[in-house]
């Protein structure tokens, strides 16, 4: 198990790309101007000791040491001791919905960023409770199982997008009957499943597959996220949007939020609809459910020591820099003996 304590620096990497146009750019001004000096010939009978390869070598070795100290100012963490814990909390599925609906942006960003929010944020509020992600559009598939590693489950999370199910379409009821198949019959914690979606379900038998999770012990709680108004669903290329999602008639397809439809599917799960559209709310309603759940004791194994890492990456980095500094930008002795290139000596 790897954590990064300070994420942040990795920004700093973005300086990179802006070193090498810069460096690129000096390399295109040095041959110009050489050029207009003297031809390459009489470059090459001038300073016979210059090498064209080294100055860009030296670059290279300046731009990995760079990244070298940039990921010790993260600080990798490597968990070394893992130990076996009591905990006390709920077993918790966010079943998520990835349709192509959810790329419709009558909420900012659009739906789908809002919910990835939402539930990172859900996340950020949990003690000790188990977590696991299902997504699904016109099927569902496991993306997390039930754990306590809540790191790896907001990397999953962020990972989530419209195109990792090839079936189009809203099938609620599946994800439903998945969820089912997370909880652990033998651990006997509370149940709950969020369903966060639009509302759009073409299967329409949700409903009934709500009531028989409940029957299990399962309570179904939905998050309606986008608006009764609705908008259009941008059709992206490379990220940009090229036009929007067009029906038999040629008419725009407007997506809008079905509230109906997650309020009658919360209540046949024994829960309760919560609008998604304010984060600090929905956040805050979850909060109030989940305290409000008899909390199961279960064991959990988790990192207990983790010991920092950036020292290696630093040595690295310090490295490469004398490297730089000692590399030469003449030619190199040993290497021009060899006269790779089979070049006449005068």
């Amino acid at each position: 198990m790897t954590i990064l304590e300070e994420e942040k620096y990795f920004w700093l990497l973005l300086i990179i790309p802006i070193l090498v146009v810069i460096f690129l750019l000096l390399l295109l001004w040095k041959r110009k101007h050489q050029q207009q000096f003297a031809s390459k010939k009489m470059l090459e009978i001038l300073s016979p000791e210059r090498s064209g390869f080294k100055p860009v070598l030296k670059f290279i070795i300046l731009l990995l040491a760079f990244a070298c100290i940039i990921v010790a100012l993260v600080n990798p963490k490597i968990g070394t001791k893992m130990e076996t814990v009591k905990r006390e909390g709920v077993d918790i599925v966010f079943a998520i919905d990835v349709s192509k609906s959810m790329e419709a942006e009558d909420i900012a960003p659009n739906r789908l960023e809002k919910t990835k929010q939402l539930v990172t944020q859900i996340i950020n509020n949990l003690a000790s409770d188990r977590i696991g992600i299902i997504a699904y559009a016109g099927s569902a598939f496991p993306q997390l199982p039930i754990t306590t590693d809540y790191a790896s489950a907001k990397m999953f999370l962020q990972a989530m997008n419209t195109d990792m199910v090839s079936s189009q379409g809203t099938a609620i009821n599946e994800a439903i009957n998945l969820a089912t198949t997370y909880y652990n019959d033998d651990d006997q914690t509370s149940r709950v499943l969020f369903i966060i979606s639009d509302g759009e379900d073409h299967e329409g038998n949700s409903e009934e597959i709500a009531k028989e999770a409940a029957d299990k012990g399962i309570q179904i709680f939905t998050i309606g996220v986008g608006t009764p108004k609705g908008g259009p669903i941008p059709m992206k290329v490379n990220g940009v949007i090229r036009s929007y999602k067009k029906d038999q008639n040629g008419e725009t397809v407007i997506t809008k939020l079905n509230e109906g439809t997650l309020e009658d599917i919360a209540d046949a799960g024994e829960g309760e609809y919560i609008p998604g559209n304010v984060t600090s709310q929905v956040t805050e309603k979850v909060k109030e459910v989940l305290l409000n759940m008899d909390k199961t004791e279960f064991e959990a194994k988790q990192f207990a020591d983790y010991q920092s890492q950036y020292q290696w990456f630093l040595g690295v980095g310090i490295l490469l820099l004398l490297i730089d500094i000692f590399l030469l930008e003449r030619k190199t002795a040993w290497i021009k003996k060899l006269n790779l290139f089979n070049e006449r000596k005068g």
